[in-house]
């Protein structure tokens, strides 16, 4: 028997006491799947490739409202119609300078392109329904030949630890490879001779794989080098190391919708949702057996006047005895059909209330003035607007850093000029959902400011208003691209050249003015000096 590699011993037992401490998710992320989500609903259950999994479900409401609450965060905060980031530096100088600018939205512009070149917007819905669903979700970003590639992990596969801040930093992923797939993705080492045998008589045989990425700091050993994220790929049968690498960046963004502060997995509106999914699949079925029996219901039948067979088909023919008056009479079950609707249609509320549906799908009168549209899109965006914070701090940040910082490491952006070097830039979200809630606060502004000027007539109003400062917050405000604003230099050049025209005309005013002055004096002085003598 082969000797184990100590680190991969070391890897392996983490692995097993993460597994222990998420044991008991899975049977509750079972449960969601099999009523909300069933295409994913192999977690604790091992199922076969193209099998039935909608047997527990007698009513679609849950999944209709996951579907709808994923597709909405999708457009609101990763839109692939519209602009849903833009990037600026931390030094305020710097956002001042047009040139620098200029730079940052060109890559910016970039960046989109990449994006929509790969495989992203697939990748980032499918994300938003394990949030939805499971609480938790798992996105990898890596860098191949083609570009940026996008994968969003099931739920089944990882197992997760945070660093002391709450981030996290450590993620173990099991899953299942061909002996084929991993030939071809670790070509450049010795395999085991198990996977050898396999390549040349079953290539398609599968094999149990992990990928460990941690912190290089924590393990000591042959691997604690070069990348500080460590990246260990080693295959759990025989724990025999298949690949030792690293990233620059943590590669995995590990959002979680909602989250308490004693737990590493985050919750979602499909576990506040459970208890009424269950019951009303419940009461579903139940009523479908009670309709079932007033269609079509059981027959009460003489034991002695009929002859057997009773046909229930159309225009049968029953015989019964001559001199009988026994009859083929239904049973009356006594259901109560409304009562039953009536308590479902208040399950399914329910569910739509924990999915936000209602929200989702205010509806706009025809009738409606915009003041009235405006104000419940803004009630929109204050309920889903605690969400959006998480997410940008969980998924859309180290994103768009990670991905950034591919792309500029490997040459597919404009390189950065010399003085911008080093400089630390940020993210500002200008996907729909943060236009609303920046444009809540325009609105509150622009209102502001017609209150102002009514004041204006017996109050000073504008001197408490500073001008340049007011059309730069409504510039960020707005989002107006860098290419269409002036920068602060430029601006101050202007009105340089403006202050130095308007002096110069109104030199020359004054010039004309004493020209004329002169013109209308000259007369009189020369009046005077002809009668001087002859006083």
């Amino acid at each position: 028997m082969a000797q184990v590699n100590p680190i991969i011993a070391q890897l392996d037992k983490r692995l097993k006491t993460l597994q222990g401490q998420r044991s008991n998710w899975e049977n509750h992320w079972q449960q969601l799947a099999d009523f909300m989500l069933p295409r994913k609903a192999d977690i604790t259950k091992r199922r076969t490739q193209g099998d039935k999994r909608t047997e527990l479900i007698y009513d679609g409401t849950a999944i209709h409202a996951v579907e709808l609450l994923a597709s909405s965060l999708h457009g609101m905060l990763t839109s692939p119609s519209t602009p849903w980031f833009s990037m600026r530096y931390r030094n305020p100088g710097l956002q001042r300078d047009d040139a620098a600018n200029e730079w940052l939205e060109v890559c910016t512009d970039q960046m989109y392109q990449h994006f929509n070149r790969s495989n992203f917007q697939q990748e980032i819905h499918e994300l938003y329904y394990d949030l939805v669903v499971f609480g938790t979700g798992a996105f990898y970003v890596e860098m191949n030949p083609d570009g940026l590639r996008f994968a969003c992990r099931h739920i089944a596969e990882i197992c997760i630890s945070e660093d002391p801040s709450g981030r996290v930093d450590t993620i173990y992923r099991k899953f299942k490879m061909s002996a084929r797939a991993i030939q071809m993705q670790f070509a450049d080492i010795k395999l085991p001779q198990k996977i050898e045998k396999d390549v040349e008589k079953d290539p398609y045989a599968e094999h149990d794989v992990i990928h460990a990425v941690f912190p290089r700091s924590e393990t000591k050993g042959s691997f604690a080098k070069d990348k500080p994220v460590a990246s260990i790929y080693y295959l759990s049968d025989g724990l025999a190391m298949l690949s030792e690498s690293g990233f620059d960046e943590f590669p995995f963004m590990v959002p979680r919708f909602v989250k308490d502060s004693v737990s590493q997995y985050g919750r979602s509106p499909a576990m506040t949702a459970l208890p009424d999914v269950k019951m009303l699949n419940k009461m579903s079925e139940v009523t479908i057996r009670a309709s079932q029996k007033q269609l079509d219901p059981p027959l009460m039948v003489p034991d002695d006047g009929f002859i057997s067979p009773v046909r229930t088909s159309p225009g049968a023919l029953n015989f019964y005895r001559s001199g009988t008056r026994d009859r083929l009479e239904p049973l009356n079950i006594g259901a109560n059909n409304p009562l039953g609707l009536n308590m479902e249609e208040q399950r399914r509320n329910a569910i739509r209330q924990a999915f936000y549906v209602d929200q989702l799908l205010l509806g706009q009168g025809a009738n409606m003035t915009a003041t009235e549209v405006l104000q419940r899109n803004e009630e929109k965006m204050r309920l889903l607007g605690p969400v959006l914070g998480r997410l940008q701090a969980e998924l859309l940040q180290p994103l768009i850093s990670r991905s950034f910082a591919l792309l500029l490491r490997n040459g597919l952006l404009p390189p950065a000029p010399e003085e911008l070097q080093g400089q630390e830039v940020d993210i500002e979200y200008v996907s729909p959902l943060a236009k609303a809630q920046k444009l809540t606060d325009l609105q509150a502004m622009l209102r502001g400011f017609e209150i102002l000027l009514q004041v204006a007539e017996v109050a000073p109003v504008t001197d408490y208003l500073d001008g340049d400062k007011m059309v730069q917050y409504l510039v960020e405000t707005a989002g107006l691209p860098a290419r269409v604003i002036r920068g602060a230099g430029e601006v101050e050049e202007i009105r340089r050249q403006q202050a130095e025209a308007q002096a110069a005309a109104q030199q020359q005013q004054a010039q004309m003015q004493e020209a004329e002055v002169a013109n209308k004096v000259a007369p009189f002085i020369k009046a005077q000096a002809q009668t001087a003598p002859q006083q």
